[in-house]
């Protein structure tokens, strides 16, 4: 049976349009188009700090030093077979890799070109390695591959010629993370490498990187840029794309940027997607800063405005606008200290009130607060805000963390500085050594109004230093005052009397504008004491435990030292004497035996004055009550109250002579 020859010519011929709407059509019966239809594919979106990432060395901002070196360096002929490029993240040290790959291998338009400092960007290699698909330019992440077997792969590599360009570039980012046995197996192939080899590595971290890697390294610290040259940079950028934006919103994503090219141009990009609407309205700072969390600029003026007044409900309702508004507590403290800076930097710089360098409203009202507080003043706030942000940081409600720290700074911000306070000391104690008395301490100053809190401070001070400080056993007898402790860790104090009252301060024990003539220590533990003035801690331990005194007549000294003694005891106390008293000592060795030394004689004075007490009617009665009881010291009450005068009177003579006195101008 023969079977008819079936046609081949409608196989291959297009299949006839569907009676009805097919599974992918549309609800007329039209088809999805084809992979033959010519549609226009869309172009992917590069962002911005991919499309504007620096092709040439003169791209790149802020970094010249960087630039004319590698310059020079092309055109002499004198490029190193390794680079070490460090900085802060998004400063440009990839694109720089990649810049300084392209200048070895580019051969020019024509094909016979040498290695150069500007790439043409047109050649193969140019291309291939612009695109990161150059066979030749190895790049590795040293962040995830950090074992040596990574190491010995890029080892062998350098083995093999280039198969395109005229040298192999191995570009290692983040290169502290290798290990340290990846280290050591690289610095044999770092120090001798083939000629056709070039090493670029990259890295935040440069101290983890050994030193022995980084003497094999031709080094390069890109810097961090400052605001002013990453605004001139956004602002060229947002002016290339056709968006405008105000000089202000560009100065935050500058600030925010913190030297970080890469990081503001994210943020310019982010900032151009929040606030595109299909009109051509500029980007303001409002929007900028509401994208970025921050506290506005004006806002942070005002809170410090109201924090240095001393006005705690105006600082809180700022606060909870801040809050309302989405700004984050430990920001908006960031923000208020940042601003502090600035007005301390005007306050030690008054020329930035006209410089460009900051803001309209920052060099205004700044340069007013920078004029009103003074630098004891701003650094206390600065201290407070400082130890304000890591309570805020730690805290679990972090916005009440931190309006207690502006509560805090409202309520210290009405103290008085202090040399305000030395100076109110000085004139109360001035006017007590007159013999004005109490009524003389009525006539001191008063205090400046609007600082409630300083003139409590103030009057309560002086009024305590003119009348003298009362005893609260000024009524017992005088005598000495045992201290008897249990050994099982309790403490009972017995009070056997007291001795007069101290005397009050006056200007007498103050240092006078002229020194009183020098005079001669009365003894030998005066001259301890003067050791100890002196700052020589040391010199004065070893008189206390290492002397022994046999004669004392200044100015002659006759001493027995121990063999424990350094061998110049005698010239160093010869010339502290000498400086201390302006007469030059003779001390003399001797070999007799001499008096006990003065921790020998402490120890038993220390032995006699417990046996005393412990003869005590009263304190026996103490210690037969609690046995297992013991005394641990024992006081003179009359002398202590001596040494707590005089050490009272030296504080203020130090504070004087080291707080520097604020001169008050005259109002006109």
């Amino acid at each position: 049976m023969a079977l008819p020859l079936l046609s081949m010519a409608g196989l291959f011929d297009d299949p006839p349009p569907p009676s009805g709407p097919g599974l992918f059509a549309d609800a007329e019966g039209a088809s999805a188009p084809t992979a033959t239809s010519a549609t226009p594919q869309a172009t992917p979106y590069r962002v911005l700090a991919r499309k504007y990432r620096p092709r040439l060395l003169s791209d790149l901002i802020g970094q010249d030093t960087l630039v004319r070196t590698l310059a020079n360096a092309f055109a002499t002929g004198r490029v190193a077979h390794a680079f070490m490029l460090t900085g802060v993240r998004g400063v440009g040290k990839t694109s720089t890799a990649r810049i300084i790959a392209r200048a070895l291998n580019c051969t020019g338009p024509d094909g016979a070109g040498g290695p150069t400092a500007e790439p043409c960007g047109v050649c193969p290699n140019c291309t291939a390695i612009l695109a990161e698909r150059h066979p030749d330019v190895i790049e590795m992440d040293a962040a995830s591959r950090t074992g040596v077997d990574d190491v010995r792969e890029i080892i062998e590599a350098t083995r093999f010629r280039p198969l395109q360009a005229r040298k192999k570039v191995f570009i290692v980012d983040e290169v502290h993370m290798l290990s340290r046995n990846a280290f050591n197996a690289l610095l044999k192939t770092l120090e001798e490498p083939p000629p056709h080899v070039c090493f670029v590595f990259a890295t935040t971290e440069v101290r983890k990187v050994p030193l022995t890697v980084l003497s094999r390294c031709q080094r390069f610290d890109l810097r961090r840029l400052d605001v002013a040259e990453l605004a001139a940079h956004f602002s060229r950028v947002a002016e290339k794309e056709g968006v405008a934006v105000t000089q202000e919103a560009v100065a935050l994503i500058a600030r925010a940027a913190d030297g970080s090219v890469r990081d503001g141009l994210s943020l310019l990009d982010q900032a151009i997607a929040q606030s595109w609407s299909g009109e051509q309205a500029p980007i303001g700072a409002d929007a900028v800063a509401a994208m970025l969390g921050m506290a506005d600029r004006a806002a942070v003026i005002d809170l410090m405005e109201a924090v240095m007044a001393g006005k705690p409900a105006e600082a809180l309702a700022l606060t909870d606008a801040a809050h309302a508004r989405g700004t984050d507590p430990g920001l908006l403290l960031s923000d208020l200290a940042e601003f502090l800076h600035t007005v301390s930097r005007l306050k030690a710089i008054p020329a930035l009130a006209g410089s460009a360098e900051l803001p309209e409203a920052e060099r205004r009202r700044g340069a007013a607060l920078a004029e009103r507080l003074s630098v004891p003043v701003l650094g206390r706030a600065w201290q407070m805000l400082l130890k304000g942000i890591q309570e805020v940081e730690s805290a679990p409600d972090r916005r009440a963390a931190a309006e207690m720290v502006l509560i805090r700074l409202c309520y210290v911000a009405d103290l008085p500085p202090p040399g305000e306070l030395v100076r109110t000391l000085t004139s109360v104690g001035a006017e007590a050594s007159l013999g004005a008395g109490p009524a003389g301490a009525a006539q001191a100053p008063r205090p400046q109004p609007g600082r409630p809190v300083a003139s409590g401070v103030a009057s309560g001070v002086a009024s305590g230093v003119a009348s003298g400080p009362v005893s609260p056993s000024a009524s017992l007898s005088s005598g000495s005052l045992s201290s008897v402790s249990s050994s099982s860790g309790g403490g009972i104090r017995a009070a056997m009397g007291a001795g007069p009252m101290a005397k009050p301060v006056t200007t007498e024990a103050l240092p006078a504008s002229a020194p009183p003539p020098p005079s001669m220590p009365e003894n030998f533990r005066a001259v301890v004491a003067l050791a100890r003035e002196a700052r020589e801690a040391l010199l004065a331990a070893q008189l206390l435990h290492h002397v022994r005194l046999v004669r004392y007549a200044p100015p002659v000294i006759e001493i027995c030292p121990e063999p424990e003694a350094p061998r110049d005891l005698a010239a160093r106390l010869g010339r502290l004497l000498q400086a201390a008293t302006g007469v030059r000592w003779t001390i003399a060795l001797a070999s007799g035996p001499g008096e006990p030394t003065l921790a020998e004689q402490e120890r038993a004075e220390e032995i006699a004055r417990r046996a005393k007490a412990s003869r005590d009617p009263l304190v026996s009665a103490i210690l037969a009550a609690f046995p297992g009881a013991e005394i641990a010291a024992v006081r003179d009450i009359e002398a202590a109250e001596t040494d707590a005068a005089e050490a009272e009177t030296t504080e203020i003579g130090e504070a004087l002579a080291a707080a520097p006195i604020e001169s008050e101008e005259e109002e006109p």
